[in-house]
């Protein structure tokens, strides 16, 4: 089958397609027949050095979420069945004709998605939810801020808290600001017409996916007694600074919080945006527009036999 790997760390010069053993399903596995896969930050970092700091052992076959059809079950597996399309994170291997996946990380996708807008939903979607509502406990009428409101992460940020019942400002460039209100921003703001931190106070929530000095400014929104909740900073000091309570939230695969977020996604609720769409021999171009950081939504490789 055909893999995109890296064999040593650096640039997408070391990004390639080869044909690779297809793997096998081990107890508690799902072996899945690929049909897309969602491209995230997580992606380009791993390639650029990240992998060997999460322990992983070069050459490593690149891809954190999948959607396709279940192609082979593990011993001890019988919540799904051969056929089924189920989506989810996975620990590498995404960007393949096939790909593993515990099947405790997995769900059966949105009825009403095709399998491009499903890829979009597993890793981004779940990395909000745990960042807003098991990190920061986010709840109906509180006031919450997103400081990269149209990317991946932050455009379903956006429609899932508002499923919430949380009032939203929507922190992006003016050309993003339609977009934002559409998916339900109650306010916005202009981050080149204005620093962001003069713009707003007594946020409840603020849920920082830009870390650097947006991550230390964005601690001036907050009330006393609120919540910071970041997906890429590793806070210091600033709780007792600042007197707020300050986590980073660590994205874990959880089909229980996926099948909440696959519920809203059939009702409507919640509607993945893809900027972009490449095939997997295209891998490299999808990477470095992702690095590049100036996508709306989410960016797909679509996997053919």
């Amino acid at each position: 089958m055909k893999s995109v790997l890296i064999r040593a760390y650096g640039s997408n010069d070391q990004v390639e397609l080869a044909e690779v053993a297809r793997p096998v399903p081990e107890a508690g596995e799902v072996l899945i027949k690929v049909g897309a896969a969602g491209v995230n930050p997580i992606d380009w970092k791993i390639r650029g050095g990240a992998g060997q700091r999460m322990g992983m052992t070069l050459p490593i076959r690149l891809g954190s979420e999948v959607v396709g059809t279940v192609e082979a079950l593990g011993s001890g597996v019988d919540q799904f069945r051969e056929g089924e399309r189920v989506y989810g994170m996975v620990s590498s291997g995404g960007f393949s004709q096939y790909a593993i996946a515990q099947a405790s990380h997995l769900a059966r996708t949105p009825g009403n998605l095709d399998i491009v807008h499903a890829a979009a939903l597993p890793l981004a979607g779940t990395t909000a939810w745990q960042a807003m509502f098991n990190e920061a406990g986010l709840s109906a009428g509180q006031r919450l801020l997103i400081t990269n409101s149209s990317g991946g992460v932050g455009s379903l940020a956006i429609q899932l808290a508002k499923a919430h019942g949380a009032h939203i400002t929507a922190v992006a460039s003016g050309r993003n600001e339609e977009f934002v209100r559409d998916l339900g921003a109650d306010e916005f703001i202009d981050y080149t017409r204005e620093p962001f931190e003069q713009a707003t106070r007594d946020m409840d929530v603020v849920l920082d996916t830009m870390g650097g000095d947006t991550f230390q400014r964005a601690f001036n929104v907050l009330r006393k007694g609120g919540s910071m909740v970041t997906i890429v900073a590793f806070p210091q000091d600033e709780a007792e600074r600042f007197g707020v309570t300050v986590k980073r939230s660590f994205t874990l695969a959880n089909a229980a919080s996926l099948q909440e977020i696959t519920a809203l996604a059939e009702r409507a609720e919640v509607t993945p945006h893809v900027e972009a769409v490449f095939p997997l021999a295209e891998a490299r171009q999808a990477l470095a527009l992702s690095e590049a950081g100036r996508s709306r939504g989410k960016i797909v490789l679509t996997v053919a036999e």
